[in-house]
């Protein structure tokens, strides 16, 4: 019997091989696996929050501190698994971040499909003027402010 998933809270240590199982299983491979342990390495992670059910861990999203601009984070990945996939969970987690970030006044980048993000919370026209090494149509920003920044976004290396 599937229970209704829980609250989301901070990655507990422990609980890595879940994520690296969960994203496996929603990106279909290990670049976003590779992707978080190179973060965690690198010690450029700065949160990493799980919603789970079932004592399993069914959703996590991931943010890290830019190089530049200086303060800014970056949303990535997010990742939900298929078998919880269609039930607003990923909407419920980002929108959940992008409040957090409204609130603390931290601006979030996040590279990624713009009707999601846009429907959570993050805006695709405040991050028209930014200058990135990926595409502007995928980039939005979600945090304090109305204006569009003229920044160049650095990411962190393990991006690269």
């Amino acid at each position: 019997m599937i229970t209704s998933p829980d609250h989301m809270r901070e990655l507990r240590r422990g609980e890595e091989a879940q994520v690296d199982d969960l994203l496996a299983l929603a990106f279909k491979g290990q670049d976003e696996v590779r992707l978080v342990h190179r973060l965690r390495k690198d010690r450029a992670i700065a949160g990493e929050m799980v919603i789970s059910a079932d004592n399993r861990i069914v959703a996590y999203a991931g943010l890290s501190q830019m190089i530049r601009p200086k303060g800014w984070l970056c949303l990535a990945p997010v990742a939900v698994h298929p078998d919880w996939q269609g039930r607003r969970i990923g909407g419920r987690m980002v929108g959940m971040i992008t409040e957090w970030a409204r609130l603390s006044k931290k601006t979030i980048v996040v590279l990624g499909e713009p009707g999601f993000y846009a429907r959570n919370g993050f805006s695709s026209e405040r991050a028209a003027q930014l200058t990135s090494p990926y595409p502007i149509s995928h980039t939005l920003l979600a945090g304090p402010g109305e204006t569009a920044p003229t920044e160049t976004l650095v990411y962190p290396k393990a991006f690269g």
